[in-house]
């Protein structure tokens, strides 16, 4: 297994983050159906909300997942925040990366996982909207990538306080 590394700019990322005031807040209806309609318009059995901090991944908001958070080792979202749009692993068995996270060997069984930087106005990327398959996966398509750029930019309007999340 292979952690994500952590970007120079790690320290900066987490102030801006945590001045969000958004870690370890109770659900909120405006991003659970974000991911409820996410679970849904891909067809997948888990969506998430996640903030990467220092030492987790931590759900915001969540479907298709009991556990509230786990360790920022063996967070795929961990990678994907280093990325300059989505990240997507069709198929983690085969990816010499994450084959043997522990998330993929045993549950929730992460095998497909599209994961859509959360990157601030501020250029930080501070989590994901991301989905989650229990089986391989092709890539998205160029449709399912529009969608999924537009629920990621939509999260970041709300997360800034420019915009509503409108009703799935």
């Amino acid at each position: 297994m292979l952690a994500a590394p952590i970007p120079d700019n790690d320290r900066e990322r987490l102030i801006a983050l945590r001045e969000m005031l958004i870690l370890d807040t109770p659900p909120e209806e405006r991003f659970d159906k974000v991911v409820q309609f996410a679970a849904q318009e891909f067809d997948v059995p888990v969506a998430l909300i996640s903030l990467i901090d220092e030492n987790r991944q931590w759900f915001k908001a969540r479907v298709g997942l009991d556990a509230c958070e786990t360790g920022r080792d063996v967070s795929f979202c961990g990678h994907a925040i280093l990325q300059p749009d989505i990240f997507i692993i069709p198929n983690a068995r085969e990816d010499e990366r994450f084959a043997d996270n522990p998330l993929v060997t045993r549950p929730p069984h992460v095998i497909f996982y599209a994961g859509a930087p959360l990157r601030m106005p501020n250029g930080y990327a501070i989590g994901t909207l991301c989905l989650i398959d229990h089986h391989p996966r092709a890539t998205l398509d160029r449709t399912e990538l529009a969608i999924l750029g537009s629920l990621r930019d939509l999260l970041v309007e709300e997360l800034t306080g420019a915009a509503e999340v409108p009703d799935a």
